[in-house]
């Protein structure tokens, strides 16, 4: 089955996990020669990058993708990644191949009747765990704490919050605030659940030794890990902070390909790796990772913080490997988890059934995405 066409669909809506903060995803559309139609997305973010992704899809890869097996995701893969040698298999050509690869396993699945588990590598578990994910109000530390009351609540395992409303007042600025805050949803979410905060070390720029003493202040409320505590393309500050704290650490989102991740995994700061299908290079680009992060000894988080696209792409990815712990999810309702597709993801205990059905499981209301094109 031959490729007949393919489109980029940039996205702009309202997010309730980021307080109504207006946010951007772009989505691929490709459809087969009998009708068949996958879809994928990345997490370009913002409305320039969308834009300029929307252009790679379709005056780079479409023209030289059109015509082409829609079977034959890996050597589709590797045209687009070809294709980008001079500008590079980061940034905007990263986002570009993973909406379009993501959209062709979800095409293939689609076209041979079955999930994107089982042709990844199988389907190892029937369930993956969901982490409620949200950013913090550090102006507001009662709406914050009655969020993570409400989590544990409705079943959550694990735990997660971070950043902020605005820059001058987020998680990680203010030791005083922080400890406080940490402290208070540990007493009410209990002992039994996990939590996880996330420093944002790209923006927040903690220092090594600044790292130390806040993370020995947190270890009374036992962080399942730290978050990107660090500048994230400082691979050997991570691990000098490895070395002397006790709190396992997470970081990897800043990554684009398989060799940033072997960079990363080489350098030996990193214990929970956090992948985004969205952004390293789709599905393809993932389970490469995912294969050295089990030679690694090490698991992954799913970072998948965006359109029910993604958590589906996570999804799978964990339900495929051994290695794989949990994955973020919005534990609210939003336009992009389901508004976009007819068949959100739901989670029970803290789990989301893995879908039988073909392609990526999620069925993508077209009317939506006219809806909220820009």
């Amino acid at each position: 089955m031959k490729i007949k066409s393919i489109s980029a669909h940039p996205l702009r809506y309202p997010e309730p996990h980021d307080h109504g903060a207006i946010r951007h995803i772009t989505l691929a559309r490709v459809e087969a020669e009998d009708g068949t139609v996958g879809w994928g997305e990345c997490i370009s973010q913002f409305p320039d990058s969308c834009q300029a992704t929307k252009i790679v899809i379709e005056q780079g890869y479409a023209p030289m993708l059109i015509g082409e097996s829609a079977i034959e995701v890996e050597a589709r893969w590797h045209q687009m990644v070809d294709r980008v040698w001079w500008y590079g298999p980061q940034g905007i050509a990263a986002f570009a191949i993973s909406a379009v690869d993501m959209a062709l396993w979800d095409l293939k699945g689609k076209l041979l009747g079955l999930p994107v588990c089982n042709l990844i590598g199988g389907k190892l578990r029937d369930s993956v765990v969901a982490m409620a994910s949200i950013h913090l109000d550090m102006d507001d530390l009662d709406w914050t704490v009655k969020e993570f009351e409400s989590f544990a609540g409705e079943g959550y395992r694990i735990v997660k919050g971070g950043w902020g409303t605005r820059p001058e007042a987020v998680f990680g600025t203010d030791e005083k605030r922080d400890l406080n805050l940490v402290r208070r949803i540990r007493e009410v979410i209990g002992e039994e659940i996990d939590l996880v905060v996330d420093i944002l070390g790209a923006r927040v720029r903690w220092d090594v030794q600044t790292a130390i003493d806040r993370l020995a202040k947190m270890e009374p409320y036992r962080l399942l890990w730290v978050e990107e505590p660090l500048p994230p393309q400082d691979y050997e500050a991570h691990v000098r902070l490895r070395s002397r704290i006790n709190t396992r650490i997470g970081t990897g989102e800043q990554e684009w390909n398989l060799e940033g991740y072997r960079r990363l995994l080489e350098a030996g700061g990193v214990d929970i790796v956090q992948i985004d299908p969205g952004r390293c290079q789709g599905i393809t680009g993932s389970v490469k990772v995912v294969r050295l992060i089990e030679a690694a000894k090490l698991s992954f988080s799913a970072h998948t913080w965006s359109s029910a696209l993604n958590t589906a792409a996570s999804v799978h990815l964990l339900a495929s490997s051994h290695a794989g712990h949990c994955m973020d999810f919005k534990p609210h309702e939003s336009p992009m988890q389901h508004e976009l597709v007819s068949d959100p993801w739901v989670q029970k205990d803290s789990l989301i059934e893995v879908r039988d059905t073909p392609g990526l499981g999620v069925t993508v209301n077209e009317n939506t995405v006219k809806e909220y094109s820009f």
